[in-house]
């Protein structure tokens, strides 16, 4: 892939290709997302966004989208490394906290309750999806994401 706009349109597919399976993980596996979770499929709303975003800019305009995409990478990874640390320490918990209560009263928890509802427990003992714990697969996407997004800030035109 040589176009810039063509990586950028791979991102936002792939993002939204997670999202798809984050749906199914809740709808068909029954695991309900924890605030930690919802934080995450935001950040991939986001990069997503910002992908689409860059995909329809004229190329002098992309280095912008790809920048505000890297930060949202960057949002994503460490909500992943915090989750992750949660799920480490038992006895650290995310949600008996504010934070379940904020993110449920946004617009976008109102509107679209079974993407952005957070029910479920940080520390739930959820069975590991190819030998990784789903935050550690989250991560490992972010940081992905993330890498091809700040190749694309540093592209010459």
């Amino acid at each position: 892939m040589k176009s810039s706009k063509s990586v950028f349109l791979l991102v936002a597919l792939v993002c939204i290709a997670l999202l798809g399976f984050a749906m199914y993980l809740q709808i068909v596996e029954e695991m309900q997302p924890c605030p930690l979770c919802v934080i995450q499929r935001y950040m991939f709303v986001l990069v997503a966004a910002f992908s689409l975003i860059g995909y329809f800019m004229p190329a002098p305009a992309r280095r912008a989208s790809a920048a505000l995409g890297l930060l949202a990478a960057l949002g994503g990874a460490g909500t992943a490394i915090w989750h992750l640390y949660v799920k480490a320490h038992p006895g650290v918990s995310c949600t008996t906290d504010p934070l379940e209560t904020a993110l449920n009263q946004l617009p976008t928890a109102k509107l679209l309750p079974q993407m952005f509802t957070a029910d479920g427990f940080c520390s739930a003992p959820w069975p590991p999806i190819f030998g990784l714990q789903i935050p550690t697969w989250s991560l490992i996407w972010f940081v992905v994401l993330g890498l091809v997004l700040l190749r694309l800030v540093f592209k010459r035109n």
